[in-house]
């Protein structure tokens, strides 16, 4: 049949969005499941919510950038709808709506988001965000235990050099009284220290004050701080300390007497003595004075995640406590806590550290057709494989050859292959092949005829022990054996 070409439709994709091919989605369902593990053992239940919201409840005092983020829309019943920029505000709308729910709410949920950012490597319009939140909480051991989380789930996957850093709202606040700032020109001030990371202290100084072109050319604007300012706003911003503690009292001496100040110091006094109690060392939480968090919706502790050896992937898993919130659809302050996983982020992370491993297939047993006559009888066996709990794939390729359909196993990573021929048929017998044993051992022979011979990794066994031996191969190859 011959096909107009004027019709086609061309294959291609929105600009800022992107495929997940196999491998991709295989790696991260993988460590979805892994940090699902996690949360569930702290005892977080899962919620989903619709990925379309009505654009009043996405739109709030949670940052003008993020505003101006969002897609927006008027549907076909006239409505104006908007795709959510984030997991926590359509959290805190269930809260409201749903007051029967128990208190303190602790939840986990995971799901795309969507954002009209500038697309970028590495950053996409679409992306999938795992929260972990407690609303009712205002003790700091809410805040601790979502630290406690995030240095488990790290862990968990495999993450051993990670640095959570944290900082208070608060104290951020007391900052700008403290610098002797616009209370109004506040945000604008977070939003330059939060770009420290990637500007540097003399980048910040600069925005602070006349300005500056970046990298590419770009002018960017300074926001005018006299001298005075800006020198106590670097004072604040090069406080340090080898302990949670020093830098805390470093606080003290600094802010003494600044309102709102001792607040903040204080909620990250409690918060350190739960992580000493949690067994939660120096070095993997501290407190750090520069990290802004760019959202306004944070009231109190703010918490930020990079991986010491990819820092350039920025944070990974970040949050903070967030008391105000539920407030603008219920009229009452519920105060609630938590943190978000960039899970595109952490993955492209995880491949580049070598932790995560790209797999093509989900299979684990690859039952070849060398029959094609036989089929019922192949069937019988990847039946047989997948009632034991293997996951198991039938060859239904136009191929015959045992040589292709083995390749194919191989392209796929699928570690073994059963083989039925006539002569198993005829014995009761399988053929098992482990291609791993095989692949390690092929460089032991130079002539081909002599590798056939070999049949490296190969046994044929009674069709009733087929489950055991490929049992075995399978626990041999989880221990890396």
């Amino acid at each position: 049949m011959s096909v107009d070409k004027d019709a086609l439709v061309k294959p291609r994709l929105l600009r800022g969005f992107r495929d997940y091919l196999p491998e991709q989605m295989i790696a991260r369902q993988k460590m979805i499941a892994t940090i699902r593990e996690v949360y569930e053992r702290y005892g977080f239940v899962p919620l989903d919510t619709p990925a379309m919201e009505y654009t009043e409840t996405l739109l709030g005092k949670y940052g003008e950038e993020s505003s101006k983020q969002i897609f927006r829309f008027v549907d076909l019943e006239g409505n104006d709808v908007a795709l959510r920029f984030d997991l926590t505000v359509p959290l805190a709308r269930v809260v409201a709506q749903y007051q029967d729910l128990p208190r303190p709410f602790r939840r986990y949920q995971v799901g795309p988001v969507w954002r009209f950012d500038k697309p970028d490597p590495g950053r996409f319009r679409e992306f999938i965000q795992f929260d972990l939140d407690t609303v009712g909480s205002d003790s700091m051991a809410a805040d601790a235990e979502i630290l406690s989380g995030i240095c488990d789930t790290m862990e968990a996957l495999g993450i051993e050099r990670y640095r959570v850093r944290c900082s208070n709202r608060k104290i951020l606040n007391a900052l700008i009284a403290f610098a002797d700032v616009d209370p109004r020109r506040a945000t604008h001030v977070f939003r330059v220290i939060d770009k420290i990371d990637r500007i540097g202290r003399e980048g910040v100084r600069q925005e602070l004050t006349r300005g500056r072109v970046d990298a590419s050319g770009d002018v960017i604007p300074g926001l005018g701080l006299d001298e005075r300012a800006v020198s106590r706003i670097m004072e604040f911003l090069n406080i340090a300390g080898s302990t949670r503690a020093e830098v805390l009292d470093a606080l003290d001496e600094l802010f003494r007497g600044i309102p709102g100040a001792q607040q903040g110091i204080d909620e990250l006094r409690r918060i350190d003595e739960y992580l000493t109690a949690l067994d939660i060392s120096e070095q993997k939480v501290v407190f750090d004075v520069s990290i802004a968090r760019g959202l306004d919706y944070y009231t109190g502790p703010i918490f930020e995640t990079i991986l010491l050896d990819a820092p350039e992937f920025g944070a990974v898993f970040s949050g903070g406590r967030y008391d105000g919130l539920v407030e603008r659809f219920l009229g009452e302050k519920i105060p609630a806590t938590g943190a978000s996983i960039g899970v595109d982020r952490l993955l492209a992370a995880l491949l580049k550290l070598g932790v995560v491993e790209l797999r093509p297939s989900t299979a684990q047993v690859l039952v070849t057709v060398m029959e094609p006559d036989r089929l019922v009888e192949y069937q019988k066996i990847t039946r047989r494989l997948r009632q034991a709990g293997i996951n198991a794939e039938l060859y239904l390729g136009p191929d015959r050859s045992i040589r292709k359909q083995l390749k194919y196993a191989d392209r796929q990573q699928i570690p073994i292959a059963v083989i039925v021929g006539p002569d198993e048929f005829a014995r009761r017998e399988v053929s098992i092949k482990d291609l791993r044993e095989g692949l390690r051992r092929q460089g032991e022979v130079s002539e081909r005829s002599e590798w056939l011979k070999a049949r490296f990794g190969q046994v044929t066994v009674p069709r009733d022990k087929m489950l055991d031996v490929i049992r075995e191969i399978l626990d041999q190859e989880a221990r890396g054996l």
